[in-house]
């Protein structure tokens, strides 16, 4: 997709601000300090070398100082030295290109996001501890399942124990959180009226509208195979065995879950996680959990994904350590068999005209999400029935880029990456969208997409403008002559 030539929209899809955002609000290793400073704009030193300097201790302090100085303090955040190289390396290691760095940006762009979540404290936007929490246990959860280990994460970071690693993540979850909720905030009242979008559009010269991609419509039918009632009593049978080992003779449940869980999220932990009731689990699993005392171990429950037994660790408040273990009854070749002919079947009646795709969807699909827009598959970014393609999930990409316009693919598996049932399915193209120069009635939604992303960042910089005005901000001597695209100096 070629970039956009106005100013405004540039900005919105920069590539380099795009990467900046991801670094900032997601990657757990930006360094943050969060110790409120009293200083003038012309003391760059924490108050802590002067007190060092009056009990004689000069050399340690201002060797402390010398190796991470403040870059800049906003509110009641502190920026490091250290947070601007954490940073720069954090980029090199993504594969953005020297040029493309700027120091001063970095910090200006760390400096927003501090404004922010000092202004979300002012304005009561709090966010809790469980929360948080959740957060950081999950990301946590991911880069062991990742780095193959606990104690490789804490290398890779170079942190010393798992609780310092925590704190980590739980200061930048806490920050980003924060900030997050302070933008929302600010653009949550804005509304656009379509003659707002139809100026937005006129306003761009014509030799600079904006270029969209081909996109394609695709709809979907699936067939979900099921294990027989013989095969999920095998399977209760098997929880029940556990259950009553781990009860009676004291059995290692973290040990049972390694060696029989088929969970890929947990199996390798011993089946533990860390929940909140706004962890994102199956409703199922939440009410099962939230059920149990420390130490008692669920009866064997079903949901999506299988067969599963609990057992929580602990409590504290509303979040619990549990365990689990999940096995998933097996599906007899003849089930598969079955669910792959019916949906030859189905295909077979479509291209004979005895009925529509969307038709057949609505009455034999097994996907619920899918089967009652006819089968129709929606972009999970924003929800809109066009997958741009070179946007498009590369796995659903591959299945689809040899279809021919209403052509029907034949049968293709469909594994659950969560480790639940394979699924089987038939894909179709149903519109095609080839790339074309935006058109006010045929793109509207991009359009209108564009347009409120404008006025929401024009909201969003006259709001940073005045609060910066406002808000206490200290810039260091060593980058006070950066130019800033924020008035941070106050000059």
């Amino acid at each position: 997709m070629k970039l956009l030539k106005t100013k405004t929209l540039n900005y919105l899809i920069n590539p380099f601000k795009i990467l900046l955002t991801i670094l900032f609000f997601m990657a757990p290793f930006i360094g943050l300090a969060q110790e409120k400073l009293d200083i003038q704009d012309s003391q760059v030193e924490p108050p802590q070398a002067s007190a060092a300097l009056e009990q004689g201790s000069a050399k340690e302090a201002f060797k402390k100082i010398k190796l991470d100085g403040i870059a800049a303090v906003v509110g009641d955040y502190v920026i490091l030295e250290s947070d601007i190289e954490k940073t720069l390396i954090d980029l090199r290691s993504q594969g953005v290109a020297e040029k493309d760095m700027n120091r001063c940006q970095l910090l200006g762009k760390l400096m927003e996001d501090r404004l922010y979540a000092h202004q979300a404290v002012q304005d009561s936007l709090l966010v809790s501890d469980d929360e948080v929490a959740a957060i950081g246990e999950r990301q946590l959860q991911q880069l062991v399942a990742q780095a193959g280990s606990l104690e490789r994460v804490l290398k890779v970071y170079k942190k010393e124990d798992e609780e310092s690693f925590r704190q980590e993540l739980q200061k930048i979850n806490k920050l980003r959180l924060l900030s997050e909720r302070m933008q929302t905030s600010i653009v949550s009242d804005i509304e656009i009226t379509p003659e707002e979008v139809r100026q937005f559009f006129n306003d761009i010269p014509k030799d600079e509208l904006p270029v969209f991609g081909a996109e394609l419509e695709i709809s979907q039918i699936v067939k979900t195979p099921q294990a027989p009632e013989s095969e999920k009593q095998k399977v209760i049978d098997r929880l029940n065995e556990i259950k009553g080992d781990v009860e009676d003779n004291n059995a290692s449940f973290s040990v049972k879950a390694i060696l029989y869980s088929q969970d890929p999220g947990s199996k390798s932990k011993g089946g533990f996680y860390a929940m909140t009731r706004e962890t994102p689990f199956v409703k199922e699993f939440k009410d099962v959990a939230f059920s149990l005392q420390e130490g008692e171990v669920s009866e064997p429950f079903e949901t999506t994904f299988g067969f599963h037994i609990i057992l929580v660790e602990k409590i504290r408040g509303q979040e619990l350590d549990l365990r689990h273990i999940l096995m998933v009854p097996e599906v007899p070749q003849s089930a598969i068999d079955e669910a792959i002919n019916e949906l030859k079947e189905i295909k077979q009646k479509i291209e004979d005209g005895l009925m529509t795709f969307a038709e057949a969807a609505r009455n034999f699909s097994d996907e619920k999400e899918t089967k009652f827009d006819g089968g129709v598959l929606r972009n999970p970014t924003n929800y809109d029935s066009r997958f741009e393609l070179t946007k498009m999930d590369p796995t659903l990409y591959n299945q689809i880029i040899n279809l021919k316009d209403n052509e029907i693919s034949n049968p293709i598996a469909e594994p659950d990456p969560r480790g639940g049932a394979t699924s089987y399915k038939i894909l179709r193209i149903t519109n095609r969208f080839e790339e074309h120069t935006a058109d006010f009635a045929r793109d509207y939604m991009k359009i209108q997409e564009l347009a409120t992303s404008e006025k929401q960042l024009k909201a969003i910089n006259e709001w940073r403008a005045k609060r910066i005005d406002d808000t206490y901000i200290s810039v260091s001597k060593s980058n006070r002559d950066c130019s800033f695209a924020n008035n941070w100096i106050k000059e």
